[in-house]
């Protein structure tokens, strides 16, 4: 298959190229920081951010797509499910 994108670096502001299901954990970071988050089944979520702040975001939609960099999804204060880290 061929990719005409192959030559140009990767930025945050491009779209996410990988992605890996999350798990919430409220003792282990994510194995690689997030460019976005993809939500299956919305409902509350609790993360850290890459800057090492920790936010809840309520009433999350189903399918919503968030441009967050976040290192750990916690599973207290998360009721959201069908996570993906996009990267």
């Amino acid at each position: 298959m061929s990719d005409r994108f192959s030559s140009h670096a990767p930025s945050l502001s491009g779209p996410a190229s990988s992605g890996f299901a999350v798990a919430p954990n409220d003792d282990t970071d994510l194995a690689e920081t997030t460019r976005a988050l993809f939500i299956g089944t919305g409902g509350m979520l609790t993360v850290t951010m890459a800057s090492g702040g920790t936010l809840t975001f309520d009433a999350v939609a189903d399918s919503a797509l968030l441009p967050l960099r976040v290192s750990r999804i916690h599973q207290t204060g998360t009721t959201a499910g069908n996570i993906i880290g996009l990267v």
